[in-house]
């Protein structure tokens, strides 16, 4: 018997295959790279100017301040009550955030694990409530807050941004939830661990992707909301950051040095709240990418 004879392997294309996949790779990369940097420009711009004096900012728009003007930004604090604003923006940005991370991880975990009735129609009739445009409702809600008393108070924002905040919360959440094997449900009950324990100590932890997506989203609307404010708030001492902001702009100018350092320090939380969760939106982007 002969031994059986190894066939040589085929030498591989030198450079057959590879260059038209680097260069699909790099035009991805040029491309992505132009995209954030379109993206990014504006913030640039924003904080660049904000270190500008007025006549500067007209003159020469786009280019780097001649002499970076510091004091922007302790005039816009102290002229501005930019402190009691951002107290007030705190205060109903958190209470309006923490209501609504409360009624919606409920409500989405009642939609999407338990059974009962009518689950279609309640669940059809928050995904209503998106189409419902915002500011149609402002006279409505401004007659309602006048009757029942909560007209300058913190009540007369939170409530309404709950409300509005609810339908697109409830919607995501009970998405994520459902996509969750009821294997795990059934190994908790097993173990001995009740409906509430199910709840807070495994369908919480589990959709902390879904909850920091509505954290940021939600966020953003509360604390960026200009014309509930303008609306339902008329005393000083009560008003969010972007009425204090509005006051650098009048009929007769706008000084716009003091206007871009003001919106520079409003951006700031917003921007840390983002970093602080974008890593779980990206690990629920994800978590269906990689088995294993």
């Amino acid at each position: 018997m002969h031994p059986t004879a190894v066939q040589p392997r085929p030498a591989p294309l030198a450079g057959g295959r590879r260059f038209p996949r680097a260069w699909k790779q790099g035009t991805l990369w040029t491309f992505l790279t132009l995209y954030a940097m379109l993206t990014l420009y504006p913030l640039f711009w924003l904080v660049i100017s904000s270190f500008k004096s007025n006549a500067e900012f007209f003159n020469r728009p786009f280019a780097l301040p001649s002499s970076w003007q510091f004091t922007n930004f302790v005039t816009a604090w102290q002229s501005s009550k930019m402190g009691l604003a951002f107290f007030n923006s705190i205060i109903v940005s958190g209470a309006s955030l923490v209501l609504t991370l409360f009624v919606t991880s409920l409500a989405a975990y009642v939609l999407a694990r338990l059974p009962f009735r009518f689950k279609g129609a309640v669940l059809t009739f928050f995904v209503i409530g998106m189409l419902i445009p915002i500011h149609s409702t402002l006279v409505p809600l401004f007659i309602l807050m006048k009757q029942i008393g909560l007209l300058n108070s913190y009540w007369a924002l939170i409530l309404p941004y709950t409300a509005f905040a609810l339908p697109t919360a409830i919607f995501v959440l009970t998405a994520y939830l459902s996509s969750v094997p009821k294997e795990i449900e059934e190994a908790a009950y097993i173990d001995g661990t009740g409906l509430w324990g199910v709840f807070w100590r495994i369908m919480l932890p589990i959709s902390l992707p879904a909850l920091s997506t509505v954290i940021i989203l939600s966020f953003l609307h509360f604390w960026n909301d200009f014309s509930f404010a303008l609306v339902f708030i008329s005393k000083s001492t009560l008003k969010t950051l972007p009425l204090a902001i509005a006051n650098f702009a009048d009929g007769y100018q706008t000084d716009y040095g003091l206007t871009l350092a003001a919106m520079t320090m409003a951006i700031l939380p917003t921007i840390g709240v983002y970093l602080a969760f974008q890593e779980q939106v990206m690990k629920g982007m994800t978590a269906g990418a990689v088995k294993g």
